[in-house]
């Protein structure tokens, strides 16, 4: 009888630089990873790295979190491509000094780090039922505690701050993690959101430009190394530890409660009501 571990099929967005690329190397031995980012030169770099790490394969696909045009193309490409998905981390993200608006009429930030990877759950959610079982990790950040949910401007038309959109994007990752693990609760897939930790990535070199020597400072004496923010997406992604467990969100590998408007059963049925008149699902 053969009894070795089949390769587990592994999507993750963001996975040129940073937290994605080191969770990328450290999930690729004997697995087949498919490796999403903007840039189609820092995907061959990065499949290289992955391959060298050991992966089984790896593919790449190039999507722009920018455009929701790009996210239903990515989501079309890997459903025709691929039978099944083990695992799909939800990871690319970034943040903006000044607010600015997608092609589609977006706050940035909003878009890319919560509608974006909103609509690519969306659209694969009946892969990822059908590959069950399987998982669903959403990188937020212990930011969301501080973000705040106006429905009569959700876009910060007015008073736009990086760090206030940042934190709005990412309690509607947590709170899109949770409502999600309810609806999908019994089908075998799970989801998790988590921070990562305080990392020292180029996520923050969209900080305003005064910031930046302190944030340069702030990365040298306080924040973790990408691999070790890296690890704990690993993980959730992976670790028998967290084998059905849904709905949580974790930071330092451990289920911590997030914030009270997480909490809100109105205001996140509101939240996902929006999101999903915002990008176009009925």
């Amino acid at each position: 009888m053969n009894t070795s571990r089949q390769p587990k099929r592994i999507v993750i967005t963001g996975a040129t630089a940073g937290i994605g690329l080191e969770c990328a190397k450290q999930l690729a031995p004997g697995n087949h990873l498919v490796l999403v980012g903007r840039s189609a030169d820092k995907l061959a770099v990065a499949r290289d790295q992955v391959l060298a790490a050991g992966a089984e394969s790896a593919d790449t696909e190039i999507c722009d979190f920018a455009s929701l045009d790009a996210v239903r193309q990515l989501a079309s490409n890997i459903a025709r491509n691929y039978d099944h998905i083990d695992v799909l981390i939800n990871n690319a993200g970034g943040v903006f000094a000044n607010r600015t608006e997608t092609k589609d009429g977006f706050e940035s930030t909003f878009a890319v780090n919560h509608l974006a990877p909103y609509l690519l759950t969306e659209l694969l959610k009946p892969l990822m039922i059908a590959s069950a079982p399987s998982r669903i990790v959403i990188t937020a950040s212990t930011g969301h505690y501080r973000g705040t949910l106006d429905f009569d401007d959700l876009q910060y038309k007015q008073g736009y701050g990086i760090m206030k959109a940042y934190g709005r994007s990412k309690l509607a990752n947590v709170i899109y993690a949770r409502e999600l693990a309810r609806e999908l609760a019994g089908t075998g897939v799970t989801v998790t959101a988590l921070h990562p930790g305080a990392v020292a990535t180029d996520i923050w070199s969209g900080a305003p430009m005064l910031l930046r020597p302190v944030l340069a400072v702030v990365k040298r004496l306080v924040m973790i190394s990408p691999a070790e923010g890296g690890s704990a997406i690993t993980h959730l992604a992976s670790s028998p530890e967290v084998e059905g467990v849904t709905g949580e969100y974790f930071e330092k590998n451990k289920v911590r409660q997030p914030a009270r408007l997480a909490l809100d059963a109105d205001a996140s049925q509101r939240l996902l009501s929006e999101s999903a008149r915002m990008v176009g699902l009925s």
